[in-house]
């Protein structure tokens, strides 16, 4: 199985996608991996992070150092974060389009180690870059044996990748810090992960969108795409977050909850014993029982304060099992709501958290 996309800084996309996002459908569905991350966001969020590279071995799997900002924020800050080594690898493209110029877009590798005494970045020059034996692919054996190397890997995987690519993470026992759709955290590979505490968002990027460089041919036609007056192209993605398991300043201070429990503004859901909580900042900050909470309540989750006690996928009990055919919409595992007249509501996705000072 090939790795879809190829190297620099790829967004990593979830299966949900927005219906009104029709640059990314149309993208998804010609297999258009390529969102390559701006320097800016990347500074904003490593700035997060001052003390958790000294003197280790960074890893960026995903990125094609001639291009990469995830090459050129490590090289330029190397000796400032106090990095022992930065190792890059790109994927080759296996486009049959461009096999006339398979050589140009094999895929390479560069470990670097620090600026030579003239002050010079060293590998940034085309020179300095070697080829790799294999496709590059992040699950091949050579990428794998660079991986046993490192102690912490920052990169923006294939969105298509998602779930192997956490796998893997995890399995080598890695510190990592990678984009990803935000409903990534309901993947049965990676909601245990959180519910662990061993997997979080990151603090840079809340809500909104952001803006990705694509590719010259990626298809572009929803509002807020762009194209500069060099001609590059560029859209805006809705849903992105970091992921990481690396601890940052803030984490652990507690949500201010300032509503009361009202009976009649938080009902129970039909098929499972908790309160439905639609807004984050609505959580009553006097109910001791179970809450289903909307999954952006993971950007300001902090463990000290509550308990992650599972999701909707795992929770809610089949609508089969107490409603008539007819007066429910059916779908995968989620919570539902009463209507008042016989029929019930489908949720979003929740999470499902009880408070821990109560």
């Amino acid at each position: 199985m090939k790795q879809v996309g190829s190297s620099g800084d790829k967004v990593v996309r979830g299966s949900a996608v927005p219906a009104g996002n029709r640059d990314f459908q149309e993208a998804r569905q010609a297999k258009k991996d390529e969102f390559y991350t701006s320097l800016a966001d990347i500074e904003i969020e490593l700035a997060h992070y001052p003390e958790h590279f000294r003197g280790k071995v960074v890893y960026c799997n995903c990125d094609d150092p001639r291009v990469s900002n995830f090459f050129r924020y490590f090289s330029t800050n190397f000796e400032k974060l106090g990095l022992k080594k930065l190792i890059t690898t790109s994927y080759r493209s296996q486009d049959p389009v461009n096999f006339s110029r398979r050589d140009s877009l094999r895929a390479v590798r560069l470990e670097y180690t620090g600026p030579d005494k003239s002050g010079r970045i060293e590998g940034t020059v085309v020179s300095d870059v070697q080829p790799l034996e294999g496709d590059g692919d992040f699950r091949s054996a050579e990428s794998v044996e660079l991986l046993k190397q490192a102690d912490t890997v920052v990169t923006n995987p294939p969105f298509s990748l998602f779930r192997e690519y956490i796998a893997q993470l995890v399995e080598f026992d890695k510190k990592f810090l990678i984009i990803g759709n935000m409903n990534a955290v309901t993947y049965n590979e990676v909601f245990p992960l959180i519910q662990a505490n061993k997997l979080w968002y990151g603090p840079s990027i809340r809500s909104g969108d952001r803006e990705f460089r694509v590719p010259d041919d990626y298809p572009l036609a929803a509002a807020g795409s762009r194209t500069d007056e060099a001609g590059n192209k560029f859209i805006r993605v809705k849903g992105v977050r970091w992921f990481t398991n690396l601890e940052y300043a803030g984490r652990r201070v507690d949500l201010p909850l300032t509503q009361t429990y009202d009976p009649a503004l938080y009902p129970k859901y039909a098929n499972f014993d908790a309160i439905d909580v639609s807004r984050t900042k609505d959580i009553p900050m006097d109910y001791p029982g179970l809450m289903g909470v909307p999954i952006s309540f993971l950007d300001r989750f902090s463990p000290a304060q509550f308990e992650v006690v599972g999701s909707s996928k795992s929770l809610g009990r089949k609508m089969s099992e107490i409603a008539a055919p007819g007066t429910y919409p059916p779908g995968g595992p989620r919570f539902y709501l009463s209507n008042g007249d016989g029929t019930f509501r489908r949720m979003y996705d929740r999470i499902v958290v009880k408070n821990k000072r109560l």
